[in-house]
């Protein structure tokens, strides 16, 4: 769908209205969803463009991890990240890269594992992934605008006039992000460039003479490592301790799976298809790659020299370096000019660190709940799903009070479950394609990240809480717009073989009269009787032709679907037309329109009335696409024709 231009002259609100769902547009070039009717144009970003987007979330966390490994490791805290690392380059890397082959659109994991599950499980199991993605991506949002006040706040030369504004400086920053995306994608890329070019020159920087101050003063170094073997006992001892404590420092994988949902913005070669994307895959994992070494290597430096440079006090709660290690050092090496200035820098890139969440959230969201018909047509335009986002992200911000620890567990569950699906995914997919080596490999992988999600869990519950609070949200909402859209006509396309072309074309230079017929043997008195049945029934003459109908249900869990209608002839004398939907009426609904279209003339249908209780058919119908058939019917055709003098007739008996 896409909205039509403004009309010159229009009212205001219809000017407003073409405005707001002109996203539509925007949607259908930026985000092909799996119902896009041409092929996506040769257009995108450099991947090293979009790595700078999903940059924003995954190098911000420079600006608070150091000082989260230091609080949970303490001495150990260098140690602590190499294992972070370690899980970086050879567990989270190499799971995303295969996720990026095996769903180059940007669905992620969450669509590699709806392939496993069919009927409502299926859907229900995408909407509780969905909600722990919303839950990183929201959070993502919040917490970073959150983080970038405190630095806003925390910073000498403006600490005392915006003391005790956190709240009203977070809000302000997320309605500035929310208004990037709607003046257009186009700006967020080009402003994300230059803030992460920015942000990783003023870091080398600091980690430079944070280095230089370290190897000149071998006393550090000694104090150090003294430290250490007075904590613990043999290299063996610190290494299990920091496994023990990894996943504390789990938020520094948090941009992996921003990283997977951005990929529809990424440059593909020329010959690309929309089923092989090959450049853009291609591009993906060097997007992927590049990220993750640059920040592995940004980790394992800034946890060094902020572990031996800055006192322990400093990372406690109010201490000058908590929550802004690097900040604190810029401050202390290189003056209050050169600290301003990385403030300034970490301020903004914290702020939009929340881009790339909003752009993963704006390109997965619009691909499953409208799909499933558990969100409005308008979820698919990128303008109300901005406002939407924003008011979420407002409600978010004002609930834990721009506070960055409260709303840290509830961002490393929704970072953690993301990953441990998509390494679970990957495993799958590996098995399936008979690929022994890798399967092993992905497995003990997702068995790393399992024990993560676990224990950080069971350590931070009120994430796991925090999730549910979101899944149930998706749920409530969904389950209410998929009601309210009970009566739809979805059928995307009705697609007829060449018999039962021929059967449309036969009846067309008449009153063309179909039976719906729910079928058991399919044996010939079967078909006899039912249509001496409804003959009776009418009093229609013996001379006109009929023509049987009949519908299996597919998957009724399916919102969407395409009608296939298949002709037949049985026992020599019966026409019968077989189609295939989620729905029964619905593919009724759709096939009686398209008749009519194909003919010019209204359709009549014939049905026998259901017995049983109508809540207990409404519900059969709305889980199973089954129900009281006649009526459902009706109300699709009324929905769909409101014309009463072109509509289909609907018979019962």
């Amino acid at each position: 769908m896409v909205a039509a231009a403004p009309v010159e002259g229009g009212s205001a609100r219809s000017r407003f209205r073409a405005w707001l769902l002109e996203g539509l547009s925007d949607m259908a070039k930026q985000h092909p969803g799996p119902h896009a009717q041409t092929p996506p144009e040769h257009k995108g970003q450099r991947w090293w463009k979009v790595m700078c987007l999903t940059g924003l979330d995954y190098f911000s966390t420079l600006g608070y991890q150091p000082g989260i490994a230091a609080l949970a490791a303490g001495a150990l805290s260098p140690v602590a990240t190499v294992v972070l690392v370690m899980v970086t380059l050879f567990g989270a890397l190499p799971v995303y890269r295969r996720v990026a082959q095996e769903s180059p659109h940007g669905e992620g994991s969450i669509a590699m594992l709806e392939r496993l599950l069919s009927f409502w499980k299926g859907k229900l199991f995408v909407l509780a992934l969905l909600g722990f993605a919303a839950t990183d991506f929201l959070i993502t949002i919040t917490l970073s605008a959150a983080d970038a006040t405190a630095h806003l706040v925390e910073n000498p030369h403006l600490s005392s006039a915006l003391d005790g504004k956190q709240v009203l400086i977070t809000l302000l920053l997320i309605s500035l992000l929310g208004a990037v995306f709607l003046k257009g994608f186009g700006e967020a890329i080009g402003l994300a460039v230059g803030l992460v070019a920015v942000y990783l020159a003023l870091n080398v920087v600091v980690i430079a003479v944070g280095l230089w101050h370290v190897l000149t003063d071998p006393g550090l170094i000694g104090d150090w490592t003294d430290a250490l073997s007075a904590e613990h006992s043999s290299p063996l001892a610190m290494i299990g301790v920091a496994l023990v404590v990894f996943p504390k420092l789990a938020l520094g994988l948090s941009g992996f799976e921003t990283g997977v949902a951005v990929m529809p913005h990424i440059e593909g070669d020329r010959d690309d298809t929309e089923e092989k994307p090959t450049g853009r895959i291609r591009g993906a994992r060097k997007l992927l790659t590049t990220a993750a070494l640059i920040m592995s290597v940004a980790l394992i430096t800034t946890s060094f020299i902020t572990t031996l440079l800055i006192p322990e006090s400093a990372f406690e709660p109010g201490g000058a370096a908590n929550g802004r290690a690097l900040a604190y050092l810029a401050h202390e090496y290189l003056g209050g000019a050169f600290g301003s200035v990385y403030d300034l820098s970490t301020i903004l890139i914290l702020w939009f660190a929340g881009a790339s969440a909003m752009a993963g959230l704006l390109n997965l969201m619009p691909r499953y709940l409208p799909r499933y018909g558990m969100a409005p047509h308008w979820a698919r335009a990128v303008r109300p799903m901005v406002l939407v986002l924003t008011a979420i992200a407002f409600l978010v911000t004002w609930i834990f009070d721009a506070s960055v620890d409260a709303q840290g567990g509830a961002y490393a569950t929704g970072v953690l479950v993301l990953i441990t699906s998509a390494a679970i995914a990957v495993t799958i997919a590996a098995h399936a394609a008979r690929q022994r080596r890798w399967t092993v490999g992905f497995a003990v992988i997702a068995a790393v990240f399992v024990y993560t999600t676990a224990a950080n869990i069971a350590e931070r519950p009120d994430g796991v809480k925090i999730g549910a609070c979101f899944i149930a949200a998706i749920i409530l909402v969904s389950i209410a717009s998929r009601l309210a859209r009970a009566f739809e006509l979805r059928v995307t396309d009705v697609v007829l073989d060449g018999v039962a072309d021929r059967f449309v074309r036969d009846t067309a230079h008449r009153t063309i009269r179909l039976i719906a017929n729910e079928p058991n043997s399919r044996d010939l008195s079967e078909y006899r009787d039912k249509a001496h049945q409804i003959r009776t029934d009418n009093d229609l003459p013996a001379e006109d032709d009929l023509v049987f109908v009949e519908v299996t249900v597919l998957d009724p869990s399916d919102f969407e679907a395409e009608l296939r209608v298949r002709g037949e002839v049985l026992h020599d004398r019966y026409r019968v037309l077989t189609l295939e939907h989620s729905s029964v009426p619905n593919a009724l609904a759709a096939l009686l329109l398209h008749v009519r279209d194909r003919t010019g003339q209204q359709p009549h249908i014939y049905f026998e009335w259901t017995e049983g209780n109508p809540f207990a058919q409404f519900l059969r119908f709305f889980l199973f696409g089954q129900g009281e058939v006649a009526p459902v019917t009706r109300e699709v055709l009324r929905e769909a024709e409101p014309d009463r003098t072109r509509r289909p007739r609907v018979h019962v008996g």
